[in-house]
């Protein structure tokens, strides 16, 4: 873990951003597809944890983007070429564009200057997407990335974003998978070899402190 003057350091508002990553209804939601991933998110804490950083950074003037999943009803455009899309194409519940699988889930709230992006295919919340010339744009030197899964989307947008050039802080009680023990197993022997392992209580003192 870093020091707190370390973090403060990192976390500067003027180039830090949060990213939350498939916080939407249909994946962490009360009428999830995916049941189980939806109940460890909320069990453990995850997405209250979520929702207080993306309160913070409101508050403290950090940029927020929520990255979300989306399909189209045709399915154009979407990818075929593993068995998790092929699976996700027979779920009860679809990540279509327009319904409310794909609106951010409680308790986190959207401000008007928050950033919603949405990607039609692939696995990365910013390869292929706007998320990084966003980034750029707003001078990002340092992303806070939350959110689902471990398994899966949270890797993909630390390497993409380390392969970037952007310095990443995870706060490791503020991201799930499953099973539970996983996601801890994950940040240990993978995301902390490339991004700065916190939690969130130490990065919203950081993000107080800027206030």
């Amino acid at each position: 873990m870093p020091s707190f003057e370390q973090l403060s350091e990192l976390l500067d508002p003027a180039g830090t951003v949060l990213l939350t990553v498939e916080c939407q209804q249909g994946v962490v939601g009360q009428d999830s597809a995916l049941p189980e991933l939806a109940k460890e998110a909320r069990s453990s804490g995850a997405l209250a944890h979520v929702a207080r950083l993306v309160d913070a950074a409101h508050e403290s003037g950090v940029q927020v983007i929520h990255a979300v999943a989306e399909r189209r009803p045709d399915g154009r455009g979407a990818n075929r070429n593993a068995r998790l899309f092929r699976a996700a194409e027979r779920l009860p519940v679809q990540q279509l564009t327009g319904t409310t699988a794909v609106r951010i889930a409680p308790p986190i709230e959207v401000a008007e200057e928050d950033f919603v992006v949405r990607r039609l295919h692939g696995l990365s919340p910013i390869a292929g997407t706007d998320v990084d010339p966003l980034l750029r744009n707003l001078g990002c030197r340092t992303l806070v990335v939350t959110g689902v899964s471990a398994n899966i989307a949270i890797p993909n947008a630390v390497f993409d974003a380390v392969n970037r050039g952007y310095t990443v802080v995870v706060p490791a009680d503020a991201v799930a998978g499953v099973p539970s023990e996983y996601t801890p197993a994950m940040v240990r022997n993978t995301l902390a070899l490339v991004a700065t392992i916190t939690t969130t209580d130490d990065v919203l003192a950081c993000f107080k402190r800027r206030r």
